[in-house]
């Protein structure tokens, strides 16, 4: 099977999105694409509209009316489906849990590596016959963090210019030994999707990057008396107050991509290994 997929004939983007079913509800003018992928059917429909100039793909990687969890997600799919419909840069914004008493509830991680602790999750193209080794040191793009970060502090966010995101499998959250095991790594934060959506982009050559919205502290922080226990509750409360900041970064980043066009992301197949 030809992993790189051909270019939609009739709908083409500039920048593709994964991320909560809500997100789409900014855009205005939009058009909704079903795109049949090698791998089976993405997540939903990709909605195509505009922002700043740019033509932008999104996608509710847990489906539209947030039914499929982490470990059910189609990741091959989805990516697939950015790709035919001709995405350069994805932009995979998430929420998440801190493991850094120093990245608060409420700030913006723009990860700069990313650590696999899931299982089972299909995270190749290249099943074989052919052999293919894609380099993966630096899983995100660093030019469109440079862009994300200095936005951010534009708009004035609380946001951290780098950081670890340790993706675990889902749907169950962390034991208290585990997260204490993750943030003694020296990981600042925890989420269920990063991986393989990251790993899938490079080995379609295209440039990712990660946008993390803290939503409470791990569990393995609530030892801590300043930090204590996390309700559900309080959790929703801070990604409903911090979505409207999202959707501002979101749209001040998207207008300055794509950006060059030799970043390593982008010929990540021809300087594979076989």
């Amino acid at each position: 099977m030809d992993v790189l997929p051909g270019p939609h004939p009739e709908v083409a983007i500039d920048v593709g999105i994964f991320g909560g079913s809500g997100f789409y509800r900014f855009l205005d003018d939009v058009d909704e694409v079903v795109v049949e992928t090698p791998y089976g059917p993405p997540s939903a429909p990709v909605v195509v509209g505009e922002v700043g100039g740019r033509r932008v793909g999104f996608l509710p990687r847990h489906g539209t009316d947030h039914s499929i969890p982490p470990h059910r997600i189609n990741y091959r799919a989805n990516v697939w489906a950015m790709k035919h419909l001709g995405a350069t840069d994805m932009i995979l914004p998430c929420a998440a849990g801190s493991l850094a008493k120093s990245v608060a509830p409420g700030s913006f991680v723009i990860a700069d590596q990313v650590v696999d602790r899931t299982s089972g999750r299909a995270d190749t193209f290249h099943d074989g016959p052919e052999t293919v080794h894609v380099a993966f040191a630096d899983p995100y793009d660093e030019e469109m963090r440079g862009v994300a970060v200095a936005e951010a502090r534009r708009l004035g966010l609380d946001v951290h210019d780098r950081g670890t995101v340790v993706v675990v499998n889902g749907p169950r959250f962390s034991t208290r030994a585990e997260s204490q095991h993750f943030a003694a790594q020296g990981w600042e934060v925890i989420n269920m999707t990063q991986y393989p959506e990251v790993i899938l982009c490079r080995e379609l050559e295209m440039a990712a990057l990660n946008i993390s919205l803290i939503t409470d502290y791990d569990v393995g922080l609530a030892d801590d008396p300043d930090i204590g226990e996390v309700t559900q509750a309080e959790v929703f409360a801070v990604f409903e107050a911090n979505l409207a900041n999202l959707r501002d970064l979101l749209f001040a980043v998207i207008p300055s991509l794509p950006l060059s066009p030799d970043r390593p992301a982008l010929r990540a197949l021809r300087d594979a290994h076989g």
